[in-house]
């Protein structure tokens, strides 16, 4: 039975709206939502921080604004196109701003600076001072990078691949050779015969980090990621992300969808067959306040007869409670009625558990639950084990994108050696990566060693102050920093003014040192006026992150495209997935695509295209202003991005 089966339809036989459930209210979340609300769907988000976001969150302090996670806007298509799903566009929500230099990148042991431009010449003729000859190649890297990216669009990134017929077709089929070595060569391996300078060798690898992945070990279908920063360009929304998710929030809400933070989901429940439900009780069966859900806790006083003998615990009679030798007893077929038989064996989704910010515990039923979580949180703890389509063993064998510790930093003063986005690369590159990821002896395939934190490590740092004068006080940068560790959260919590666990602040020290050696600013330190970090144990608290990953699952070549997680449980109908734990992928724009992808599967749609635009309708969706109020935030059914948000 397939999920729209399952669903049947947007309404139920009453012709009422069905009820959908979707959990975290992270871009995917919010997204999925709004595009349900759109289908016809009575939509409740439940999110356990209390606000919306997810690793898009947004931290202030001290008149700083502060990005919690994602930075780059890249794919800008995607996002315009899931906004005029909704009757809008980009350019009625955002104001995007292109930056040039899309980034710098900074070498150790090097007083020279790359800035990648964004205009295409401007890049071939740096590649090719750098390294005579390279521009030639650069410009059939980039066209292949094109090329690739047009037939992911087209063939992959928008399928369930629910039926893979529709993948065998003519530009998929002629080009399965080409396909097979882009999925079976490094994207490392895929750089290094297009340019031999190790620092463009770098540039064109460093984007396997978006993915959670490394240059030696992502596909080098991936090389199709330099054709966005290149050939389209990098954008930067105003406002920061924080601004893009609550323009996301806001057309859900316009759109029906409530939106319920501080709600935190414990248990994902099945329909009960209507042949074995309970009657009602008359009244409250229990004495005392309850904060868990516990199917064992029973009244006070009906403990009290129990234990004496009185009545069984399922509140029969003493006599009907025992027999003893010879008494007649009634047959299980006489003591209760058939149960009707199920039109299908599958169970089926019938709502959730969730504790409210206070410890409450309320249920809420629904006709279809979208999970857009991590995945392995998902179904590890909130699934009992038969209903698990990814149990633990499934996990065992997967390898996490890596964790960061992440350091947020108001600084007095300006900071033009730093451009928006800053890319710090380290000599011993491959050596990073294999600290991180715990390098094999036995080559790609082979059992990962050990994990450590690289010293030096490869880092980013943005400087949205550069772009956007609301995310700082007047006089003062914002500073972002990302450095990439393995994903252990035994390394620890951050916490503000250096009030993290040691290993962490530890980690941020080095990074703010690097940062002030390598870009010539001797008194970093010495500015620093607002100081947060966060490591990989705060990517399990505030995102139930899978071993403290940053990003979700890496994209391998095992953990790609139809060989990544599905979208929908194989074991309980009416169960959907969205996010970075499934298909498409990590990312903003993976994410946004991984909304759509519930809709596609609700409508049994197999086809590989993006979902059709409506023609001519449009949506009277006010853009929010800049930059947000967050002064009356609310607990419960807010679209308002405000601190923590993590």
């Amino acid at each position: 039975m397939t999920a729209s089966n399952a669903a049947g339809g947007s309404t139920d036989q009453q012709g009422a709206p069905r009820r959908a459930i979707v959990i975290g209210a992270g871009i995917s979340g919010l997204a999925s939502a709004a595009l349900l609300a759109r289908e016809g769907y009575s939509v409740t988000v439940l999110e356990k921080q209390p606000s919306v976001g997810g690793r898009a969150g947004v931290w202030k302090k001290d008149g700083f604004t502060f990005d919690t996670g994602p930075s780059w806007y890249l794919m800008p298509e995607v996002f315009d196109h899931f906004y005029k799903l909704m009757g809008t566009s980009a350019a009625e929500q955002l104001d995007l701003t292109r930056l040039d230099p899309g980034y710098r990148v900074f070498f150790e042991g090097e007083e020279t600076t790359v800035d990648i431009r964004s205009d295409l010449d401007a890049n071939l003729e740096l590649f090719e001072s750098i390294e005579p000859g390279a521009g030639v190649k650069m410009a059939g890297y980039l066209d292949s990078a094109a090329e690739t990216y047009e037939l992911a669009k087209k063939y992959f990134l928008y399928s369930t691949f629910e039926d893979l017929k529709p993948l065998a077709v003519g530009p998929v089929v002629s080009r399965t050779p080409r396909l097979v070595r882009l999925l079976t060569e490094t994207l490392a391996s895929f750089a290094g015969r297009a340019v031999r300078d190790p620092k463009l060798q770098q540039i064109l690898g460093y984007p396997a980090v978006f993915l959670g992945s490394s240059p030696y070990a992502a596909p080098s279908m991936y090389h199709l990621m330099s054709h966005l920063d290149m050939n389209d360009g990098v954008l930067y929304p105003q406002g920061g992300f924080g601004q893009v998710i609550a323009s996301i929030a806001n057309i859900a809400r316009e759109a029906g969808v409530e939106i319920h933070t501080g709600a935190t989901v414990t248990r994902i429940v099945l329909e009960l067959d209507p042949s074995l439900r309970a009657p009602e009780p008359e009244k409250s069966v229990y004495d005392y306040e309850t904060t868990e859900f516990d199917t064992n806790v029973i009244d006070r006083d009906e403990l009290r007869r129990v234990l004496a003998g009185e009545v069984d615990a399922h509140g029969n009679g003493a006599a009907a409670a025992s027999s003893g030798p010879g008494t007649p007893t009634a047959s299980a077929d006489a003591a209760a009625p058939a149960a009707a038989p199920r039109a299908s064996d599958r169970s089926r989704v019938g709502g959730v558990h969730y504790l409210d910010e206070e410890g409450r515990a309320h249920e809420l039923e629904a006709d279809l639950v979208v999970a857009t979580a991590d995945l392995r949180h998902v179904e590890t703890t909130m699934l009992l084990p038969e209903l698990q389509t990814y149990p633990e063993s499934y996990w065992q064998k997967k390898t996490a994108g890596p964790s960061a510790v992440l350091v947020y930093l108001g600084v007095a003063g300006e900071l033009p050696e730093l451009a928006h986005h800053s890319l710090f690369f380290t000599k011993d590159w491959k050596g990073d990566f294999g600290k991180i990821f715990g390098a094999s002896k036995f080559g790609r395939f082979g059992p990962k060693g050990p994990t450590s934190v690289p010293e030096p490590a490869s880092i980013y740092v943005c400087r949205p102050s550069a772009t956007d004068s609301g995310v700082a006080p007047e006089g003062h940068e914002n500073i972002f920093i990302l450095v990439p560790i393995p994903a252990d959260p035994g390394i620890g919590h951050g916490g503000e003014d250096g009030q993290g666990d040691a290993r962490v602040e530890k980690i941020a020290d080095a990074a703010i040192a690097q940062v002030a050696e390598w870009a010539g600013v001797s008194d970093l330190a010495e500015r620093i006026v607002v100081r947060r970090t966060m490591g990989p144990a705060d990517f399990v608290d505030d995102l139930n992150s899978w071993k403290g990953t940053a990003l979700g699952p890496a994209h391998t070549l095992g953990q790609s495209a139809f060989f990544r997680a599905g979208n929908v449980s194989k074991k309980v109908d009416g169960l959907i997935y969205a996010g970075g734990s499934t298909i498409p992928g990590i990312g903003l724009p993976m994410c946004l695509i991984s909304a759509e992808l519930v809709i596609k599967r609700l409508r049994g749609d197999t086809s590989t295209g993006a979902l059709a635009e409506p023609a001519g309708e449009t949506a009277d969706i006010a853009p929010l202003p800049y930059p947000i109020d967050t002064s009356t935030e609310a607990s419960t059914d807010t679209a308002v991005v405000a601190e923590p948000g993590d």
